[in-house]
């Protein structure tokens, strides 16, 4: 019997395969944009990179399964929504790497297969309650209660974005959430622009516009820059009540920070730490650690090659 799985995350732009041993070795992988030339070309793409990590044997001679992680949502139907690929609405993705691989394969949604790689491999290693918080160009919250996946009746738990955080309701808000709103990455750079528009003075000042970004804030905010700093003191304290809020709702052993946010968490993680401790509920809040992700790039890979093994377990036993 193989034991290798295969691992696909699918992105808004990037697509990256793997090869990944029982033990979380990626052994091998190969990373490309996202084919959305047409409706399944992203499919038809995945299964190429399978069978190019297989060669020469066909990939059901390699992989024992296989685990795709994707950006949107996972109907128990197994078809999946994914606003940012093209005419994805209702795609059978399981169903047709499934035929066409010749393996079991699992779907599952980027958020929650973050949170399995962060159990399996990461700063929850091991842990049965567990969320892994997401910030990037959105925020999302892979949750795990009691070893299991939370999903919702809707397959909707975990829009973290949506949290209510101020008494601040933009018309952005209305579109993607109050908390994605004021906290996603995007959400620094605007911030930043804000306060120079009001006048602040900063070394950010003579940026142009498209300059202004939020990996640009962060560089500014380790050189000492005052208004960088406040921004992420800011963000800081904004995340901290989501926390808050996540920590009084699951009672989580650990909270993990992941995300393209998570590189800039020496920044603003002490302000979310005082935050979420001051407004969480006070038998938890203490007890609850709060992490940044060990994973990173790897989280949604190896959350997918661990659903990939549950799968075959599973495949097994039938």
């Amino acid at each position: 019997m193989s034991e290798l799985v295969f691992a696909a995350d699918l992105g808004g732009t990037k697509l990256a395969c793997a090869t990944v041993t029982p033990t979380g070795t990626i052994v091998d992988r190969i990373v490309e944009a996202v084919d959305s030339s047409s409706k399944f070309a992203a499919v038809a793409q995945i299964k190429r990179l399978a069978q190019r990590l297989a060669k020469p044997a066909a990939a059901s001679d390699v992989f024992v399964a296989g685990g795709v992680a994707v950006p949107g949502l996972v109907r128990r139907s197994g078809t999946v929504w994914a606003p940012n690929l093209p005419g994805w609405e209702r795609v059978p993705l399981g169903s047709r790497l499934q035929k066409s691989l010749g393996i079991p394969v699992i779907v599952e949604s980027d958020r929650n297969a973050a949170a399995v790689g962060e159990t399996w491999m990461g700063a929850a290693r091991g842990k049965e309650d567990a969320v892994l918080l997401t910030i990037g160009t959105g925020i999302g919250a892979g949750i795990i209660s009691g070893g299991r996946l939370i999903r919702g009746a809707h397959e909707l738990s975990g829009c973290a974005g949506w949290l209510v955080v101020t008494d601040s309701y933009p018309s952005e808000a209305r579109r993607i959430g109050q908390l994605e709103t004021f906290a996603a990455g995007p959400a620094v750079a605007r911030a930043a622009s804000k306060l120079l528009e009001q006048g602040a003075t900063s070394t950010l000042t003579d940026l142009i516009l498209g300059e202004l970004t939020g990996l640009a804030v962060a560089k500014a905010a380790r050189t000492g820059d005052k208004l960088a700093r406040q921004v992420f003191e800011n963000l800081g304290e904004v995340l901290g009540r989501g926390v808050a809020n996540i920590i009084s709702l699951f009672d989580p052993e650990v909270i993990v920070i992941g995300g393209g946010m998570a590189d800039s968490a020496d920044l603003f993680l002490p302000t979310l730490m005082k935050t979420a401790r001051k407004f969480a509920q006070p038998l938890s809040a203490p007890q609850t650690k709060i992490r940044v992700s060990q994973l990173r790039g790897d989280a949604n890979l190896l959350g997918a090659a661990r659903l990939a093994w549950d799968a075959a377990i599973n495949s097994d036993r039938e």
